[in-house]
């Protein structure tokens, strides 16, 4: 695979999603309404990503190990990895705060759809299979690919800002695409697609816990207020202010983190090389299939706010 390639899969992607939802839209409105609970819903959107980049890759005639690259890393990285996580968190919620000043929060939208499903239901569809899959897809696929027409930081870059518009909401999108920047470097730091998708689990199942024990802890009226107060923008504002504090502490404990993971799977050589090099050229990333795709997916996002 290269960037050629990964920008066509791209387009891929976007198209068949567009397809989909046009055709469940149109099947519903002119034969009969077609409802999918939350769950074959998430596996659907995963499917439409995860089934193109698949064939994509299969198809490059390369060893599937070598696209994918789940290489071992030490049992002492992953529990780093995980408390890298945690301290990364304050950070991804202020950029989910800010973005929250303009758009709902999507996933805040699905709470209840969400909880009509068993926590173990969920953590396994949203915790596990969604992160491995998108892992192997936007970390395997598209950022290997991307590595191999352009420098190691712009493949990071791309591969982040394809990884954000793939979830098809400005909410997402947002703090997808700083997310995708971070797992990328620690796909760089460890070696393995097993450091970004051991983040990406801890992300999404401590937003899975974090959701459940809110609804077990607080009444309705409680989380009815507080759904209220996150749409008045004082309170935004200061919940940002708050949490941007302690994210620019927790973020800088969390690069001494990730440095000591390189250094442990001795990689920090590696990462250094990475930013020493960022300025080469080496290829143009950017091909008309890429426009074409980013052009969609926002016309999407932007239509999609305006129905709302």
């Amino acid at each position: 695979m290269n960037s050629k390639k990964v920008n066509w899969l791209f387009l891929t992607i976007i198209l068949v999603h567009i397809g989909v939802v046009l055709g469940i839209n149109l099947y519903s409105y002119f034969v009969t309404p077609l409802y999918l609970s939350i769950v074959p819903n998430l596996l659907l959107s995963q499917a439409m990503v995860f089934v193109p980049a698949f064939l994509f890759a299969l198809f490059s005639k390369e060893k599937l190990n070598t696209v994918y690259g789940f290489h071992k890393i030490k049992i002492s990285s992953v529990f780093m990895i995980i408390l890298f996580t945690f301290l990364m968190t304050p950070m991804t919620a202020v950029i989910n705060a800010i973005s929250m000043l303009f758009v709902d929060n999507t996933v805040a939208s699905m709470s209840s759809y969400i909880m009509e499903m068993p926590m173990i239901v969920m953590v396994l569809a949203m915790g596990v299979i969604g992160p491995i899959s998108e892992e192997m897809v936007f970390r395997g696929v598209v950022f290997n690919g991307y590595k191999r027409s352009g420098n190691t930081v712009c493949a990071i870059l791309f591969s982040a800002l394809l990884f954000g518009l793939m979830h098809m909401n400005f909410n997402q999108a947002a703090y997808a695409i700083f997310l995708g920047i971070v797992m990328a470097v620690v796909v760089e730091a460890t070696g393995s697609l097993w450091g970004s998708a051991i983040f990406h689990m801890t992300v999404n199942i401590q937003s899975i816990v974090v959701m459940y024990m809110s609804d077990a802890i607080y009444s309705d009226d409680v989380m009815q207020e507080a759904e209220v107060m996150t749409n008045e923008t004082e309170y935004m504002l200061a919940v940002i202010g708050v949490y941007a504090v302690v994210a620019m502490i927790t973020t800088a404990i969390a690069v001494c983190v990730l440095a000591w993971v390189a250094k442990n799977e001795k990689r920090d050589m590696h990462l250094r090389q990475i930013w020493a090099e960022r300025k080469e050229k080496r290829g143009t990333m950017a091909t008309i299939p890429l426009i074409i795709g980013i052009v969609l997916s926002v016309a999407y996002m932007i239509l999609d706010v305006i129905l709302l």
